[in-house]
């Protein structure tokens, strides 16, 4: 049974924070440890990107006491499930991933094959914050429900 669940992307500051925000939202009350992590370090201690923070208020969603932070080994026995938000952060992940861990690893798109991708776009660089904020609404809520 899934007890934790992190979400990873890149820094830790658009995709992964804002999975984290919606999923604290959609499974609130069922006893979950909800976290989100980067595989990379550039922001640590920063907050959310400002528009994947206005864009989550739009939808009534704080993500203010978000923090950026890098995955770090122990991520591997704390949570069971680790939530990628594409392919180049699951190839990340599982380079790091220790031998004994029995965290399971897999992409977010793939509670949503509805949508025809497999990888959240980073919206960093895209700008495309409402359309990736959807992706990431209808996966975390058909995760929520497969768990």
């Amino acid at each position: 049974m899934t007890h934790a669940i992190l979400f990873v992307c890149l820094g830790n500051i658009c995709r992964s924070p804002t999975a984290e925000a919606i999923f604290r939202v959609q499974a609130k009350g069922r006893g979950l440890e909800i976290d989100s992590a980067g595989t990379s370090g550039w922001h640590d201690g920063n907050p959310s990107d400002p528009r994947a923070s206005a864009e989550a208020a739009r939808r009534g969603i704080d993500m203010s006491y978000i923090r950026s932070r890098k995955v770090v080994a122990e991520d591997f026995e704390r949570f069971d499930l680790i939530v990628a938000m594409d392919a180049q952060n699951m190839r990340d992940l599982k380079a790091v991933q220790p031998a004994d861990s029995n965290a399971r690893l897999v992409k977010l798109l793939d509670y949503a094959p509805e949508l025809g991708i497999s990888d959240v776009p980073d919206p960093y660089y895209e700008d495309n914050f409402p359309e990736v904020l959807d992706m990431i609404e209808l996966a975390c809520g058909q995760l929520l429900e497969s768990l």
